[in-house]
């Protein structure tokens, strides 16, 4: 027997019936369920008003997952990308555009900072060029009056990029 699979519209409208109580038992039963149903749900219900606090917290941890990156290029790639799955998460959460950019330029700054600049592997030269791709694109998403505040740093991003790193190419990343 299949379960059928009900569009947001439709649950929103069965929701609007339920008493309070009721909907408070089914928001629980989610929670129960998932982690990532439980993560999100303690966000909304304790993070969700001080955006900028939730942030701090997410670059301090990725600040102290950076400073445990192991030495070996194939370690620090696959931690790097452990690293990148928390920001998705995290981002997810906030529904920002402008959260993310924040705190993948974070990544950036501290993949500038802690990464083995000698190394030749290039999968873990791709995962800050991809970052920077990324936080590119998502500028150029933004309104005016805030991509200009957000060109600043990610130019100052570029620049340190580009005096770190022998293999990093300024002019392919400039918006």
């Amino acid at each position: 027997m299949a379960t059928i699979t009900y569009g947001l519209k439709d649950l929103k409208k069965e929701l609007q019936h339920l008493p309070a109580e009721h909907i408070t038992e089914l928001v629980l039963r989610l929670a129960r369920h998932k982690k990532e149903n439980k993560e999100l749900l303690a966000y909304l219900l304790f993070e969700a008003d001080d955006e900028p606090a939730f942030i701090g917290k997410v670059k301090a941890e990725v600040g102290f997952m950076f400073s445990q990156l192991p030495v070996q290029s194939y370690l620090a790639a696959k931690s790097m990308r452990k690293i990148l799955r928390l920001i998705g998460k995290y981002t997810k959460f906030m529904a920002s555009k402008g959260a993310e950019i924040d705190l993948l330029i974070n990544f950036c700054n501290n993949y500038l900072q802690y990464a083995d600049r000698r190394s030749s592997y290039k999968p873990l030269r791709l995962i800050l060029s991809r970052q920077v791709e990324k936080i590119r694109g998502l500028i150029q998403k933004l309104h005016e009056d805030i991509q200009f505040d957000y060109s600043n740093d990610y130019n100052l991003l570029l620049d340190e990029a580009e005096s770190r790193l022998p293999w990093f190419n300024k002019n392919s990343y400039e918006l």
